[in-house]
């Protein structure tokens, strides 16, 4: 094979490669967005599960969100007590996680959340895929 040949080749591996790195790269898309959700106190523990076990898991997983933490067995290690009930739902992306967040469902929940729970929850984008 002349030098000319084998530089030919040589660019298009190198294009090659640099075009499976570029796609990559992009393929990586958006980082995750975490519902955070915290319960200290449920002062109607009834109420609140019912409105749970009606709306849990079929909402979330209808939008594409998957439960990665779901307990009521959280340990403390520092900083005082833990919560009573501690979750953390990812999705793909933030309009997912808007998406779940208008739902019918979850509205009814979170309002039945607020009115029998010292409670807290909020959205946190997590690390890019790697």
């Amino acid at each position: 094979m002349n030098s000319c040949h084998r530089l030919v080749l040589t660019l298009v591996a190198g294009s090659a490669l640099g075009a499976a790195a570029i796609l990559g790269v992009q393929a990586q898309g958006k980082p995750p967005v975490y519902a955070v959700i915290e319960i200290d106190q449920i002062s109607d523990a009834d109420a609140f599960m019912k409105a749970v076990t009606a709306t849990e898991p079929k909402a979330t997983q209808s939008v594409g969100g998957r439960f990665v933490i779901r307990t009521t067995k959280p340990v403390a290690i520092d900083g005082g007590a833990p919560p009573a009930r501690f979750a953390v739902i990812a999705f793909d992306s933030e309009e997912k996680f808007k998406a779940w967040d208008s739902l019918p469902a979850i509205k009814e929940l979170n309002a039945v959340r607020l009115k029998t729970a010292k409670s807290r929850a909020f959205m946190v984008e997590g690390l890019p895929n790697q």
